[in-house]
């Protein structure tokens, strides 16, 4: 295991900006500055693991399944070629761990990797580091970076710190993966978690306040009650059953902010169908296609922040099951959407 003086640290891939209309209220910008992040509940996410031994690839599988442990409505399905994975993790032990967040993956060429793992994974610290990584990709940020967290640092302590081995780090990267502060817009919540699975360990005498981590601050490695009720709050358990949806019939929907609905689309004929969002509302819609028995991403649509809804036009067949995910962004002057297909 890592020293105390000479531990590696992830170094979180930046996130990719969001362009929205100026003069949007803050509370919309805030809501989809944050939730854009976030997968869909009950997205079946696949993942390739390029090269690496194989106990360094069993360590990540492990890290995967102790996540869907929770209870999570996620799904993790490892395959075996890249261009079949939303998430492509490598092991080149000269680049250090680090990961894109959420679905800024879907953003990353196909034959780039997602995620990467830089050192033993075998240990206590390699397995926090596995959850680690995994987080940042179900879109949880670093915690010490919470603007609400409090801390203050001694900058030029911590600035010699990273440069130090063995991660040897420019100031600039220093910057954006320890003293940058997370803006408030990006952050769901205002509670700080320094047992958080997202924290850094630090050594002694780089935070300055509060003074209860002036000797260091070392969370216990693993998930923590707040990580494990912030998952399942965006990914909550999956109902036993899924409403269907029937053609030409608007079905009204009272969601919050990071609400999901969810239905069956089970067309009687072959032809193209729109699939559309209705009201004011700011939502995410994907469909996706029963292909033998899993649920496979079929198409997509973002409205956040355009003033239009969500859409979708595509063919469906006659005989295949498809299901529809609509997840809330911000509920407009209304409160109220409708999903409807014809």
């Amino acid at each position: 295991m890592p020293t105390e003086t000479a531990r590696p640290y992830c170094a979180v891939k930046p996130r990719i900006p969001r362009v929205t209309p100026p003069g949007m209220l803050d509370r919309r910008q805030h809501l989809l500055t944050v939730l854009s992040a976030v997968w869909a509940n009950g997205t079946v996410l696949h993942y390739t693991l390029l090269g690496g031994p194989e106990p360094q690839r069993q360590a990540v599988r492990d890290a995967f399944a102790e996540w869907k442990a929770l209870g999570i409505g996620l799904a993790f399905a490892e395959v075996g070629t890249a261009n079949e994975a939303e998430l492509r993790i490598s092991f080149d032990q000269d680049a250090g761990s680090w990961s894109y967040v959420g679905r800024d993956a879907l953003g990353i060429g196909a034959a780039q990797a997602t995620m990467n793992f830089g050192w033993n994974l075998t240990d206590d610290y390699g397995h926090t580091t596995a959850l680690h990584e995994i987080g940042h990709s179900l879109g949880m940020p670093h915690e010490h970076q919470n603007p609400f967290a409090g801390i203050v640092w001694d900058e030029d302590k911590v600035y010699g710190y990273f440069a130090g081995s063995p991660n040897f780090w420019p100031r600039e990267q220093t910057y954006n993966n320890v003293l940058r502060k997370i803006p408030v817009a990006e952050v769901q919540g205002s509670e700080w978690d320094p047992d958080s699975v997202m924290e850094y360990w630090f050594p002694a005498g780089l935070i300055v306040e509060p003074a209860r981590f002036h000797a260091g601050l070392r969370p216990p490695g693993g998930l923590s009650t707040l990580d494990k009720e912030w998952v399942l709050r965006f990914y909550p358990p999956l109902g036993p059953t899924t409403p269907k949806l029937e053609p030409f019939v608007s079905r009204p929907l009272s969601l919050t902010a990071g609400q999901q609905a969810d239905a069956r689309i089970e067309p009687t004929e072959s032809r193209e169908y729109q699939i559309s969002s209705f009201g004011t509302a700011d939502t995410v819609m994907v469909l996706f296609e029963e292909v033998d028995g899993e649920l496979r991403f079929l198409a997509g649509d973002d409205d956040g922040g355009t003033d239009l809804n969500s859409h979708l036009s595509l063919k469906l067949f006659q005989g295949r099951k498809y299901v529809l995910r609509l997840r809330l962004y911000w509920s407009g002057a209304s409160g109220q959407t409708a999903v409807m297909y014809w």
